[in-house]
């Protein structure tokens, strides 16, 4: 698998579709690697004439593991988070949407069409508000601005992302990821159970790294609110949500499309805190519509 050195970092990439198309750069969310973008998803994107690239964002899959820094205890970043206090952090997400840049810097892309899910989105807007010009259309899918004003997750599932399993053998970890999925995933949309442990199966195999998990985390919460950051924004976008998201509700979307200029807002009910295989096609054609629409407007 490629890989590319980027901002001071090594990150492992996957390509789909052809070098010469318009590229479409994929971000993913908070500990995920870069195959839970599903392939299909991938393929469809490319299938529509563009090139495709996910990558892995440092500290989780196969990128640069940032290893022996000292930081502060992840509830400790959570305590001074609630009451306005910054902690230094190994990094933020300003730092993660400068691997984004240096990303495509390193495959030597002018500018591409961004799409972030999650934590993902986060880097995304951070990416689209500083350096506008680099990116041609914006994809914001079940993300948020950091306004602290906003509802966070079900008090469950704050617990679930700050407990640790049981045990560190791969069927613990294999069997704690499934049950994570399925307390954020879609209500309408549950996920098949040997499709699920094939997924969560893949993703431990390929790379099982939970100190870069707190790290990230600590990103998001040292990061503080984006809010007066949105109004840089210049590239269409599109923020996607589900009505039924449990981790981050969907009042995260409505803010956003409040806050950045001419973003087109869609809420696509049952849908939770995942991908599920039976709406990928209407995340494709939204998304793709909306790359578009930035093709045609240039």
């Amino acid at each position: 698998m490629p890989e590319v050195r980027a901002n001071g970092l090594q990150l492992h990439y996957e390509s789909f579709g052809r070098e010469s198309d318009p590229p479409f750069v994929l971000v993913m969310g908070l500990g995920a690697q870069m195959i839970l973008w599903p392939d299909e998803f991938c393929a469809a994107l490319a299938d529509a004439g563009y090139r495709v690239i996910r990558f892995d964002n440092r500290d989780v899959g196969l990128s640069s593991k940032i290893e022996g820094v000292r930081h502060p205890k992840l509830a400790h970043v959570a305590l001074a988070s609630l009451v306005g206090v910054r902690l230094k952090v190994p990094y933020t997400l300003d730092d993660m949407a400068r691997d984004t840049v240096g990303l495509m810097d390193a495959l030597g892309l002018k500018t591409a069409h961004l799409a972030g899910v999650s934590m993902g989105g986060m880097i995304a807007q951070v990416v689209a508000a500083k350096w506008p010009q680099r990116v041609a259309s914006l994809a914001l899918i079940m993300t948020t601005t950091g306004n602290p004003r906003l509802p966070g997750p079900r008090l469950d599932l704050r617990l679930r992302l700050i407990q640790r399993p049981k045990a560190s053998d791969r069927e613990t970890l294999v069997r704690f990821s499934m049950e994570t999925w399925r307390l954020i995933g879609s209500p309408q949309f549950p996920p098949d159970d040997k499709a699920l442990r094939a997924r969560c199966e893949r993703s431990h195999d390929r790379s099982s790294y939970r100190a870069g998990l707190a790290r990230q985390t600590m990103a998001i919460l040292a990061s503080g609110s984006r809010v007066k950051l949105l109004r840089h924004i210049t590239a269409p976008t599109l923020v996607l949500h589900g009505a039924d998201d449990p981790l981050v509700p969907v009042a995260g979307a409505h803010d956003l499309a409040k806050h950045i200029p001419h973003a087109r807002l869609e809420i696509v009910p049952g849908m939770g805190h995942d991908l599920p295989p039976q709406l990928l096609p209407r995340i494709a054609k939204a998304v793709l519509g909306n790359a578009g629409s930035a093709t045609a407007r240039h």
